[in-house]
């Protein structure tokens, strides 16, 4: 049940992000970010379609793509953008910022636990007088299957 209460906690939350940006809490946004809260890597506008659809929930690719560009535009989203990949990789803003390893081969992403940057971080605005409010990390290279290849 601990994964269940994590998305109530999380639903009040968007649902308060959502007015707080101005948009709707519609049927399609409800059910696209509960299954962004879900996952525990980006995932792909494709994959939250087949997962609204073994949901039985009625919806359009379409309808999913503009929701999540609207999200994004609004900043409750982010996207990943995945090197010689055309698709793009969607994830809830509100989680905390996550880091990932990136496998060139086969694409697999997996979510690096901690922040390695805040010292450094730290450190650069006291160097630079410039005032961070984030940052992304990728690392890119190859997975243990597919390096063994």
């Amino acid at each position: 049940m601990k994964g269940g209460s994590l998305i109530l906690n999380k639903r009040a939350e968007y649902e308060d992000d959502l007015k707080q940006s101005g948009l709707k809490n519609t049927k399609s946004r409800k059910a696209i970010i509960d299954i962004l809260i879900q996952s525990d890597q980006p995932i792909t506008a494709e994959q939250i379609y087949l997962k609204l659809k073994e949901s039985k929930t009625e919806i359009n690719l379409s309808t999913v793509y503009r929701t999540l560009e609207t999200l994004d535009n609004k900043g409750l989203v982010t996207k990943l953008s995945i090197m010689d990949d055309d698709r793009m990789f969607f994830e809830y803003n509100k989680m905390g910022h996550r880091h990932y390893l990136v496998c060139i081969n086969c694409k697999k992403i997996v979510t690096i636990h901690g922040c390695p940057l805040t010292s450094y971080e730290e450190e650069l605005e006291k160097e630079t007088d410039f005032h961070i409010v984030g940052h992304k990390l990728y690392l890119y290279g190859y997975c243990s299957d597919c390096k063994k290849k």
